[in-house]
């Protein structure tokens, strides 16, 4: 199977119909923690639900749109991260993540996210991707700026999620920027 190393025990792979079970079982154990900002588990109620939001996404892929990628700890799928939209003709693109607690801390998401930017700008020739986090999501504005991305604004109340209203912040980087912040990181990154 096609998976890229993030780490000696942590791989990145195409998140396909095919990972239902997996998927499945990995939303189960992670179903509160990832459900505070991320819309997966509201969608993923049962077996069927999740191999249809799986295969739903695949379809979008094959249209060029929306991307899924597992992240696999020791065998384990704990989260992943994704382009809820793409558009290689206008040049623009957001990416995003989730992870169950088991894959926290780890750096694991700002390693993946590096790996799609990379394909996305230097592959695709996108020129922009944005990164949105609910303003209360600390971690994942936290990757944004681990990115390098600029806070482009907050779109106020702009989201409902599980009956509450949500400001969005917006961040953003550049083809360029990447390219700069990706030479000052050095290989390691």
């Amino acid at each position: 199977m096609f998976s890229i190393p993030l780490a000696d025990d942590a791989h990145l792979f195409p998140l396909e119909a095919w990972h239902a079970e997996e998927f499945f079982a990995h939303i189960e154990r992670g179903r509160e923690y990832i459900g505070q900002y991320v819309p997966f588990p509201d969608r993923s109620k049962d077996l069927e639900a999740a191999r249809t939001l799986l295969g739903t996404n695949a379809h979008k892929a094959a249209d060029d749109g929306v991307r899924l990628y597992g992240i696999r700890l020791d065998g384990t799928l704990v989260g992943g991260v994704l382009f809820p939209a793409f558009d290689a003709a206008g040049g623009n693109a957001e990416i995003g993540c989730w992870l169950e607690p088991a894959g926290v801390g780890r750096g694991l998401v700002t390693k993946a996210c590096g790996v799609l930017l990379d394909w996305a700008f230097d592959v695709r020739g996108i020129r922009r991707v944005e990164w949105h986090a609910a303003s209360e999501n600390k971690r994942s504005i936290a990757v944004a700026q681990r990115l390098g991305m600029t806070r482009d604004g907050v779109m106020r109340q702009n989201h409902l999620h599980r009956g509450v209203l949500q400001d969005t912040e917006v961040w953003a980087i550049l083809a360029d920027e990447w390219r700069a912040h990706r030479a000052a990181a050095g290989p390691a990154a």
